[in-house]
């Protein structure tokens, strides 16, 4: 007989009010049933008794659908269990948006309206927060990284973060702060282009930056500015790269 995955209800949804749902109660949920172990036949000859029936039976289990081998393994056969796992599994030290989830749930084959419940629910209790996702993108992005905003606006749409969402979260990094990352780069690979000439050390420093996703006018505008403090003459150079 086939065990059915019991969820666990702790303390604190004993106490909730009705319709709310604790994360503790999702985290519990990600622990599936333990298939029993099947047994071994010792028969050896014409596959009668005992050892033979476990046998058929083993090749049965073997030879079974997609459906079955999920069983097996403690997967529910429920589509809102099977989204839960997935979705808690893959949250599991990582931040993902909303997107991000339902795509995963939609490789799994997972029904809309199953993955719409338990998405609808995370985001309920906050373990689906774009917004968030977003901020944290920024900061790190820039900061580690330091991508421009353009750059990061491209990846978070990637993600499938709403624009708005989008817009906000960039919106803290402003201009002064986005040319004196711009400055460090520079900085840091100027040394390394020393023995190149001026138009050449101009268009490899300029690329970093517009790769980066820096605008072409800071980017000359940048480089210009420390080439002359290095002492390089920089008239004529303000081609486009």
């Amino acid at each position: 007989m086939t065990r059915r995955t019991e969820w666990p209800v702790s303390a604190t949804d004993q106490h909730a009010g009705p319709g709310h749902e604790s994360t503790a109660g999702y985290m519990a949920g990600s622990e599936g049933a333990h298939e029993p172990e099947a047994g071994r036949g010792t028969g050896s000859g014409a596959g009668f008794g005992e050892g033979a029936g476990r046998r058929d039976r083993s090749r049965t289990r073997s030879s079974g659908s997609p459906s079955s081998s999920r069983a097996e393994k403690g997967e529910p056969r429920d589509p809102v269990e099977q989204a839960r796992n997935i979705c808690l599994r893959l949250l599991t030290g990582t931040p993902r948006t909303r997107k991000q989830l339902a795509d995963a749930l939609r490789k799994r084959e997972i029904p809309d309206e199953a993955a719409e419940e338990v998405l609808s629910r995370f985001e309920d209790v906050g373990l689906i927060d774009d917004a968030a996702f977003a901020d944290a993108w920024v900061e790190s992005r820039h900061h580690g990284r330091g991508l421009a905003r353009r750059a990061l606006v491209r990846e978070l749409r990637t993600k499938g973060v709403d624009s708005a969402v989008i817009d906000e979260a960039v919106g803290q990094l402003d201009p002064e702060q986005e040319e004196a990352t711009a400055r460090e780069l520079v900085a840091r690979k100027l040394r390394s282009t020393s023995g190149l000439e001026r138009h050449k050390r101009l268009r490899r420093l300029s690329g970093m930056l517009a790769r980066k996703g820096y605008g072409e006018g800071m980017a000359l505008r940048v480089v210009r500015q420390a080439l002359e403090e290095e002492g390089e003459d920089t008239e004529g150079l303000d081609e486009p790269f």
